[in-house]
């Protein structure tokens, strides 16, 4: 389970790196850029919360012990 969290946190980052090239600094707000940050927005959040994940794993672990 652990390996399978680090590799949803690997694409996520790719997804984020690859809405970064899809911006548009000069229309920030335009289509294109727009789905661009709700992407890197989410992909962010799956981040966030795959590292809550792991954590609450890790207390769970050593509760247990």
């Amino acid at each position: 389970m652990k390996i399978f969290i680090y590799i949803l946190m690997l694409l996520a980052t790719v997804i984020i790196i690859y809405n970064a090239t899809l911006l548009d600094f000069n229309d920030i707000l335009g289509d294109r850029s727009a789905l661009a940050l709700i992407g890197i927005v989410s992909a962010a959040c799956v981040i966030v919360l795959l590292a809550i994940l792991l954590t609450s794993k890790a207390i769970e672990k050593r509760t247990r012990e």
